[in-house]
């Protein structure tokens, strides 16, 4: 019988909130802050993780999991189509905002 830990093991408490699609912006937004660009795809690949893993957000997304898992890793480099696609499967999208939310446009 496997004993019961006193503590939640981080990456399960982590994929638990991620599930929240609020938090999981909030997760990716921070990551992609990072200039190293691999923080972001191992932020996304949590992501992708917490929703049911690389196949079913593949099949949702109608992209390859080999794909997936290539563009997610540390030297993956994501076109922006698949990108996109791989983030609607999340129920998530791509938004371009101001770094001054009070600067108008010219």
């Amino acid at each position: 019988m496997k004993k019961k830990l006193p503590y939640v093991d981080y990456k399960t408490d982590l994929f638990e909130r991620l599930k929240n699609p609020i938090f999981a912006q909030g997760y990716l937004n921070v990551a992609l802050e990072d200039e190293d660009r691999s923080v972001f795809l191992l932020a996304l690949s949590d992501v992708v993780e917490a929703y049911g893993g690389m196949s079913k957000v593949a099949r949702a997304a109608k992209i390859s999991r080999e794909h997936i898992y290539r563009m997610l890793s540390e030297k993956g480099n994501p076109e922006l189509k698949t990108l996109k696609n791989l983030l609607n499967a999340l129920g998530l999208k791509l938004a371009i905002e101001s770094k001054d939310q009070n600067q108008k446009a010219a």
